[in-house]
């Protein structure tokens, strides 16, 4: 082999390694997000879970005392009946979205209850469910950081090349919808 050809041979060969390292290091990157949204998201599920539990006990502290308004306590349980963790992520973000707004409706009409807005179970299950909802707009915000990163990866040079190769598809964010967009006053503690 001339030293033409031996050098034409090293440089495909450098060329090679080259472009392998770049398709690696992108796919190990992309993989890694991934990996991250997944965990942000049974992060997020986890919260949702455990507010979903706690919704029954609110609505059972309450009931005896509001039994007129039974279509804020009904809005709050089919809301909780119609969580489902195995359902896409715009469906559950929906349900969440749908869920918080029985919430504020259920703490809203307990705010015009002075027996009700007095009991210490009735407090302490709103401080819980208060600071569930805390955690799952912080979890989201986390998520959807995550899907950010993930989306911007695979849309810039070289992941929007390798894209296609190995089916990655953008991520959908975990939006509010419009009304969630503003955290009511949900304090029942006298002023």
């Amino acid at each position: 082999m001339s030293p033409p050809e031996a050098a034409a041979v090293f440089a495909v060969l450098v060329l090679v390694v080259v472009v392998g390292f770049i398709v690696l290091t992108s796919y190990n990157a992309v993989v890694a997000l991934r990996q991250r949204i997944d965990k942000a998201w049974a992060n997020i599920d986890v919260v949702l879970k455990q507010r979903h539990d706690q919704l029954p006990n609110l609505v059972a502290a309450v009931r005896g005392l509001m039994a007129f308004e039974r279509d804020t306590l009904t809005r709050v349980t089919e809301a909780r009946a119609a969580y489902s963790p195995t359902a896409a992520i715009p469906d559950q973000a929906a349900t969440s979205d749908a869920t918080s707004a029985a919430v504020r409706s259920l703490f809203a009409v307990v705010e015009r209850y002075p027996d009700i807005k007095a009991g210490t179970n009735v407090q302490d299950l709103q401080d819980e469910i208060e600071r569930l909802e805390g955690m799952i707009a912080d979890r989201r915000e986390l998520y959807n950081d995550q899907v950010y990163r993930y989306n911007t990866r695979i849309t810039q040079l070289p992941g929007a090349l390798l894209a296609p190769l190995f089916g990655w598809r953008a991520r959908e964010f975990f939006a509010a919808e419009p009304v969630e967009r503003a955290r009511p006053d949900t304090d029942l503690r006298s002023t």
